[in-house]
């Protein structure tokens, strides 16, 4: 199924090995550590799987979740469709989709708020939490899909931002427009504690979102 949907066969094919081009998967291609590259699935994960599929789905996930539990912004979401982009980056900043950073390691010694990380020392920055920072942020712990100016750090910064950014953006406001929009009888399908997410320390993601498309009763 994966290699029907993005067209690959025995390699990784147009991404790089057969047709190698001056983009992003043929340089992962030709990359090598000590003598180490890597192979077909980690390529697969790293183009794809990974950076241009999971954390999306979590977007959607996430945010539709998000949705159900303030269904006042639900329904102002609804009747004002205009909304859906500051309401997008809104569900990026609320229930961020990447949680954690991937490693970094400190240059030199930095001291913050009294905490020294040595120079060389691993560190792990927590994305949910910083967009979370009432320095920054208006009442950050409510869900607010008109706030402007939204600036969360779920894309990441400076030389790390997302490559797919604008992608993850549209594909997100494309599906919850249209589930608000041809499903409007659209519900939970269990109470919101009966959900369960995905272990990882990184990416924040449910296993499931069951839903029900009959009224109910709130849970």
């Amino acid at each position: 199924m994966v290699e029907k949907i993005i067209g690959v066969k025995d390699e990784v094919g147009k991404f790089g090995r057969r047709e190698p081009r001056d983009d992003l998967a043929s340089a992962l291609i030709r990359a090598e550590v000590a003598g180490d590259k890597l192979n077909r699935d980690e390529l697969l994960a790293m183009v794809l799987l990974i950076a241009g599929h999971e954390t999306t789905v979590n977007l959607i996930g996430n945010g539709m979740l998000a949705l159900f539990e303030h269904p006042e912004a639900m329904n102002r979401l609804r009747q004002e469709p205009s909304r859906i982009k500051t309401a997008v980056e809104e569900l990026l900043r609320y229930t961020s989709p990447v949680f954690m950073s991937t490693e970094r390691y400190a240059r030199e010694d930095v001291t913050i708020h009294g905490i020294t990380i040595p120079r060389g020392q691993m560190t792990l920055g927590v994305i949910g939490s910083a967009n979370r920072d009432e320095k920054i942020f208006h009442n950050p712990d409510e869900l607010d899909i008109t706030r402007e100016p939204n600036k969360h750090l779920s894309f990441g910064q400076g030389i790390h931002f997302c490559l797919g950014a604008p992608l993850a953006r549209l594909e997100a406001e494309i599906a919850i427009s249209t589930l608000l929009r041809r499903i409007p009888e659209l519900r939970l399908g269990v109470p919101s504690d009966a959900l369960r997410w995905r272990p990882s320390m990184i990416l924040r993601g449910l296993d499931s979102l069951p839903i029900s498309l009959i009224a109910s009763k709130k849970f």
